[in-house]
């Protein structure tokens, strides 16, 4: 395989249904533990089970925090305002999946 073909295949897939920890979360996104943290605080993503070093977050979680980040990077958005714009997209996303299921789009 040469080097541009290598290139068309670097990334990462991750299934709903996987679970990582919050240092594989970290990891995963490039991200100090501390940051991840603040996203669970403004509800960004929600991780499953009670203190911070049980817990668990599924793949969903790495595509909501790489979204947050480019919101934050790209436009300046300060977490909250991540938070929010990602709900509101999700809703989005949603209701044109309605939308398509009922013929009208």
């Amino acid at each position: 395989m040469n080097t541009q073909m290598t290139t068309l295949f670097d990334g990462e897939l991750l299934e709903e249904d996987v679970e990582l920890s919050l240092a594989e979360l970290s990891m995963a996104c490039h991200l100090p533990a501390e940051t991840v943290l603040e996203m669970v605080e403004y509800g960004l993503i929600e991780p499953l089970g009670r203190d911070p070093a049980g817990w668990r977050f599924s793949g969903l979680s790495v595509q909501r925090v790489r979204c947050a980040q480019r919101l934050r990077a790209d436009l300046g958005v300060n977490l909250a305002g991540a938070a929010l714009a990602l709900d509101l997209l999700e809703e989005i996303e949603r209701l044109r999946g309605r939308l398509r299921r009922l013929g009208a789009e």
